[in-house]
Order: structure tokens, then C-alpha cells, then sequence
């Protein structure tokens, strides 16, 4: 990158570029957990013997780099060819009515702040209200680092059981959200979508956005007739930006049938022991009569609640790809 005809090809210097930083992705962290570790060692026997409160904090410190080092570990196995791409999560409710649409809402809280966590940006690309409360559907993109590797881990049925808000019984009730996640098709991968396989529809964009909200159709929803794939975009100020962020979640959402066909095909001959399907029930959120969050791919379980629904849920994500990979 120092030789002076580097910019001479862009498109191969960007190459270049993007290639080092995710070599430095990998390399810089582990460098800095082996400098803070042998900081750590140096100092240990020392202040075991005279220094309580900085014994203390070392053992801190020595948990802090653990925690890190499993994080490391958990990102070792994002090697898959999406892995590192942004993606798009959509949430979709279920079984359970106004319940569901309220629960789709927990949930897209939840994986904001989640995603926050992560320093990922957050951006709301399209939202269904629900005829009395909450959210019918809701899509985010996600845009950060291996978005996709962590955020694949979610994909599946949600459940929730708890007291409803809504009954004016107090009876408990059990609501369903669906959890889809695509990786982002950057510009570097050809994905050929023919005009004649497109049903688009315009329509007027509902919710928050001010004047210009439900003042023209420009919010777009558009199918892939030969997949039946539907996608749709409401938070661009135009109808043709709706219509470009609609193209470019498509092209995503059909590359990645194409590697997953791949995939499943290497899985079928080397005999794939467990599967873990669309529509299977991956994680029962318990509120009443006791809290407990359990994955039921992995059993891995908390019982506080409330953390998890304000985005602690790295610990499912990371032993999801520990297992599953």
C-alpha cells in the first residue's frame, strides 16, 4: 500500500484495502490480549504478596482478557462466505394477535440494543403496525462487523409466555415471532434479476416521517415471482430510492438461497447430524410464573429476563456458533 502506483487501479487498491483490514480484524485484537496478559503476569506475583486491591484488579483484568479470548474464539468460526457481510434482520409476528405484534416490538428493542452493543449502526428500513398495538413486521439493517455471522444466529421462531397486557383477565398467554436475517449483497457480487420476474406495488408510507409521509406513494413493495420472495422498503424519501433499497435486499436475499443451496448440498453428502430449520421454535422468553429464557438448540438458559430483552444475548449467539457453527 506504500508503493507510490497503489491508487494507480482503484478497484484494486480497494480490494487491497478491504483484504487488510480483515487480516487486522483478526490480528490486532489477539495482539492486544497478548500484551494486556503478559502485563497481567508481570505484575501478578508482586501484588499477591503486598497489594490486595491490586491483586483485585488484575483478577479483574485476567477475566476481562478470558471473555475477550472466547469472543475471539466464537468470531474464528465466522468463516463462512457470508459471514462478514452487514445483513438485514427482519421480525415477524405470529401466532397470537395484538400479543404477537406487541412481542415483534420487544423484540426489535431487543436487537437494537443489542446491535448497539456490538457498535454496529442501526438502520429501520421498513415497519407494519399492528391494528391495535405494536408492530406487524419490522426490517433493520445492520451494518458492522461479521453483522451476519453473529445476527444468523437468530434466525427461527420466538416464544414468549407471560401475562397479557391486553387481557383484562390477567390470563397467561403464548405469542410467536418469526426472525429472519440476510446478509448484504455488496456491488462486487452479480446477482441478475430479469424486469419481466418483478410484481411491484407503490403505496403510501404510514408511521412517524413527518410531512412527507402518506403525501405520495413512495413506499414500495416488490415480489420475485420465479422465489416468492416478497421485500419492501417504506424509509427512503423517494419512490425510487424505495425501489433501490427494495433491489438491493432482493439480490441478497437470492444469493443467499444460492449459497445456502450450496451448502446444504456439501451437508447432504457428508451426512448433516442436525438441522435446524425455518419455523423450528429456537428460544421459549418465560415471564410468568417464573422468568427463564432458555434456546432450545442449544439449552443454554438465563434466568434474567430483563437483561436479555435489553440486548444481552451474546451468550445464545456464541455457544449457537460453537455448536452449530
Amino acid at each position: 500500500m506504500a508503493a507510490q502506483d497503489f491508487w494507480d487501479d482503484n478497484v484494486k487498491a480497494q480490494s487491497v484495502i478491504a483484504e487488510s483490514n480483515k487480516l487486522k480484524a483478526w490480528t490486532e485484537p489477539a495482539s492486544q490480549l497478548k500484551r494486556s496478559f503478559e502485563d497481567v503476569k508481570a505484575l501478578l506475583p508482586e501484588a499477591s504478596e503486598s497489594e490486595e486491591e491490586l491483586y483485585q484488579d488484575l483478577i479483574q483484568e485476567l477475566a476481562r482478557i478470558e471473555k475477550e479470548l472466547d469472543a475471539l474464539e466464537v468470531r474464528k468460526m465466522l468463516a463462512g462466505e457470508l459471514d462478514n457481510k452487514n445483513c438485514y434482520v427482519s421480525i415477524n409476528a405470529g401466532a397470537g394477535g395484538t400479543e404477537a405484534c406487541d412481542w415483534v416490538l420487544m423484540l426489535s428493542r431487543m436487537y437494537q440494543r443489542w446491535a448497539t452493543k456490538k457498535g454496529w449502526k442501526v438502520e429501520l428500513i421498513d415497519t407494519v403496525d399492528g391494528e391495535v398495538a405494536g408492530i406487524k413486521s419490522i426490517t433493520y439493517k445492520f451494518d458492522g462487523a461479521f453483522a451476519y455471522g453473529y445476527a444468523k444466529a437468530e434466525k427461527g421462531v420466538h416464544r414468549l409466555v407471560r401475562i397479557s397486557p391486553f387481557d383484562a383477565n390477567a390470563k397467561r398467554h403464548t405469542s410467536f415471532a418469526s426472525v429472519d436475517v440476510t446478509p448484504e449483497i455488496t456491488d462486487d457480487i452479480q446477482i441478475d434479476i430479469r424486469p419481466e420476474d418483478l410484481e411491484v406495488d407503490t403505496f403510501r408510507a404510514s408511521g412517524a416521517g413527518g410531512q412527507h409521509v402518506n403525501k405520495t406513494d413512495s413506499a414500495v413493495r416488490m415480489k420475485h415471482v420465479p422465489s416468492g420472495i416478497v421485500v419492501s422498503c417504506q424509509t427512503q424519501r423517494s419512490q425510487v430510492q424505495n425501489r433501490e433499497a427494495c433491489l438491493k435486499m432482493l439480490r441478497s436475499k437470492l444469493y443467499e438461497m444460492e449459497v445456502e443451496s450450496r451448502e446444504n448440498a456439501l451437508k447432504a453428502l457428508a451426512g448433516e447430524k442436525k438441522d435446524i430449520a425455518w419455523g423450528s421454535q429456537i428460544r421459549n422468553y418465560v415471564f410468568q410464573p417464573y422468568t427463564l429464557v432458555k434456546d432450545t438448540r442449544t439449552k443454554v438458559e438465563s434466568g434474567n429476563i430483563n437483561a436479555v430483552m435489553d440486548g444481552e444475548i451474546d451468550d445464545f449467539v456464541n455457544a449457537f456458533l460453537k455448536e452449530f457453527g
